[in-house]
Order: structure tokens, then sequence, then C-alpha cells
């Protein structure tokens, strides 16, 4: 395993991270979820993802039961919560258990502990923009939460390059501590914000990634096609219609057949070359994999082996399969 700097901090986190999205609580039984988090840590994983709205809060739950049984040192991981949809989700929650409010967040943070089962979250991310409240509460929170010592760095996940620039020119204005990493999407089918949006944030404010659905939520594992939409998987999972509509494309499926006889070429799996593609950007602090079996994770964990593979000739043979043009940075 191969570590990296979230951002311009002086954090390291493995490549190649474990998120809980969709899988704890839910998904897959807590043996299973045991049984992935001790695989990713065995094979050098020390970054493991969570939010408070995960299976409305029974993620946390899951997995702070298994951090206190792993007999793991504290210092020898990294977890995460993020705040902003309470964990009844916004139509169902009052005013006060949701948004990024000093409320919410003190409160949120206080109940992520106690389900983690952990003193203090090393990652803290606001979940989503929160347009009802001034986003100068917002950066004084976390910045007490952080001089409280219940969390040590925080974030956002899905904001816009401004609103990212706004936490910080508040930070610096009144001398706090600003956000250190943003948690978006991105993907060989979803690339344009990390690529030219953010751009100049890992420039200027030297902001940190921990990017989720590296395999855009299991499409790019080549395993759907027209015909065939599996049932069993998250795109198949309630609720989640929006996210089949706007990746289960047939011109999204055409490129994968193209994917997946490059990866053939190149003697690995789709979902490897998925991942590794997504490690060659310099820019990208951590790659969240999500997995709900066993034997899913154990392929995944391999695709930092394989980033060596893909040449400049190789990324320009993905890129015409994407049909897209080249926006990525020098690699």
């Amino acid at each position: 395993m191969k570590y990296r700097n979230l951002g311009k901090s002086g954090l390291q986190l493995s490549e190649l991270s474990l998120g809980s999205w969709l899988t704890f609580g839910k998904q897959i039984g807590n043996n299973i979820a045991k049984d992935l988090m001790h695989l990713a840590y065995d094979n050098g994983v020390n970054f493991f993802d969570n939010a408070e709205i995960y299976a409305n809060g029974e993620s946390e739950i899951v997995m702070g039961e298994i951090l206190k049984n792993a007999g793991w040192a504290r210092d020898s991981y990294v977890v995460s919560s993020k705040v902003f949809f309470g964990t009844r989700g916004l139509i169902d929650s009052k005013p006060t258990q949701k948004g990024l409010n000093r409320k919410h967040i003190t409160e949120a943070c206080n109940a992520a502990l106690k389900r983690l089962q952990v003193d203090y979250l090393d990652l803290f991310f606001c979940h989503r923009p929160d347009k009802t409240t001034p986003i100068e509460e917002t950066v004084w929170t976390m910045h007490n939460l952080i001089t409280q010592g219940k969390i040590l760095y925080w974030g956002t996940s899905e904001w816009s390059a401004q609103e990212y620039m706004e936490a910080h020119m508040v930070a610096k204005q009144y001398n706090l501590i600003g956000p250190t990493m943003e948690q978006p999407q991105y993907n060989m089918l979803h690339r344009d914000k990390f690529e030219v949006e953010f751009d100049q944030l890992y420039k200027t404010v030297g902001m940190g990634t921990t990017i989720w659905s590296p395999l855009a939520s299991g499409v790019l594992t080549g395993k759907y096609n027209s015909d065939n939409i599996p049932t069993d998987t998250r795109m198949g999972i309630e609720g989640l219609e929006w996210l089949k509509e706007k990746t289960v494309t047939g011109q999204n499926l055409n490129r994968i057949d193209v994917l997946q006889n490059l990866a053939a070429e190149l003697g690995i799996s789709m979902p490897i070359l998925a991942i590794a593609w997504c490690l060659k950007n310099k820019n990208v602090s951590t790659v969240m994999l999500g997995a709900s079996k066993v034997s899913q994770l154990e392929e995944t964990l391999k695709a930092g082996e394989a980033v060596h593979l893909l040449t400049a000739e190789v990324m320009q043979q993905i890129d015409e399969a994407l049909g897209n043009v080249p926006v990525r940075p020098n690699f």
C-alpha cells in the first residue's frame, strides 16, 4: 500500500480506503462488514469513511463496534463522519436536526463520536452546502470543534469550487482553520468537476480529495448492459433510481465495452483499470472503495499495482474510448 498526503496537510492516507455508503448497516451483514474492514486494514488501508445519514446512523454503529473490538491502535487509522442530512434525512428531520448551523454540527459531531465509539474524528465533512446558514457560522463551528479536540481536520463534500473558496476566505478573514479536503465523485464517467472546476484549488489552497464512486456505482465493473441491470446491486436499491438514470446509459455502456477490451489487453480486470485510472491523477489523495463481498475488495485492493500499466499511450486510448477531450493534469 502506498500513502499520499491529504492535500497540503501532513496527514498521510492510504491511496485506497474503505467507504460504508449503502453497505454497512444496510446492504450487508455485520460479519461481512467486519471481514471487509479487517481485510482492508491488513492490506494497509488506514482510512474508513462514514456519515450520519448512512443507514440512518446504523452504519456508524456497526463500524464503531468493529473498531472497538479490532484491537487496532487508535493512532494507526483515520475515521470520518459527515454532517448535513441528519440521521432521518432532510424530509423527516426537524429544522434543528439537519443543516450546517452551529447547533446541528455540534450535536451531530457528539452523536457520531458516540456511535463510532471514538474520542475524536480525524476527518469531519460538511456533506452538502447549506444555503440557509451563513458560511461564517459553519467555519467558526468547525474551527471550534478542532480547538476542542473533537475533530482534527474538516472538509466538504459535493461543494462547488466557489463555495470551498468562500470557506477559505472566511477562515483567512477571522484567522480560523479552513477546510482541508473535499469529497467529490470522480471516475471515468464523471471528471469535469474534479479536473476543471477544482483545478486551481489544488494549487492555491492545497485542497485534498477523498474521492467516491471510482466505479461509477458499479457501472465501470462491466457487469451492466442494456439487457441486464442486476437487482442485487446498489443500482437496484430503492431510492437510487436517479443514479441509474444518470449513469446506465447506452453511450456509457458502449464506452465500457471498449474499455473492457483494453483492460483485457493489459491483463487486468475492468474494475482495476477504472480504479488505477483514478490513482493516476496526482490530485487524488485517496480512492474510496466500496464492497458488498470480500472477493470484491480483494480484487480492487490490487489496483495500485496496475498504475504503472497506464502509460501515456494507454491513457490516450482511454480518453479516445471515453470520447472526452483530455483535461487531466500532466501525469
